[in-house]
């Protein structure tokens, strides 16, 4: 299966880009992202339910999101400040992961109408170091970021 979501990291940067167009006005693509009971589905999986801890959607907010597996142990945290919110069009913020060699990283989340009824996700995600990027696509991130925008789109379209 085609992954419709596409991270693009050149050799020797320190950043990379992810897009993604979605069956999806922009205004449902960008409460996925700022709806707690949204974003709590389509980021959960089989492999952990997630909760939204906190989540303040204004400049200066924050937020703090754990997925936990069958037993309750929290297996994944990740939490940051939200630096500029500008509803339906962009959210920039740091990203920052417990219990990880990862250091904070700046992500800029820019929300873009194609037409009445598509849209399209632009994240310009920035670390401190190449190096430190390069370890994070080690992990099996694409195949992550697809499999959650693919729910995203599965569950968000049931809302228009």
């Amino acid at each position: 299966m085609e992954r419709k979501t596409k991270v693009h990291a050149e050799n020797g940067k320190h950043d990379l880009t992810i897009t993604r167009e979605f069956d999806l006005p922009v205004d449902l693509l960008f409460r996925a992202h700022t709806d707690p009971e949204i974003f709590e589905e389509w980021m959960s999986h089989e492999y952990g339910k997630t909760k939204v801890i906190k989540l303040e959607t204004r400049k200066h907010g924050g937020y703090l999101f754990q997925t936990t597996d069958a037993n309750g142990n929290v297996v994944f945290q990740a939490n940051g400040v939200i630096h500029e919110f500008i509803p339906g069009k962009k959210i920039i913020r740091t990203f920052e992961m417990a219990n990880s060699p990862f250091e904070v990283q700046l992500e800029y989340l820019e929300f873009e109408p194609v037409s009445e009824e598509t849209s399209k996700l632009r994240m310009h995600v920035i670390y401190r170091t190449g190096e430190l990027r390069d370890e994070h696509l080690k992990m099996p991130f694409e195949w992550g970021l697809n499999m959650a925008h693919d729910r995203l789109q599965h569950i968000v379209s049931k809302l228009k």
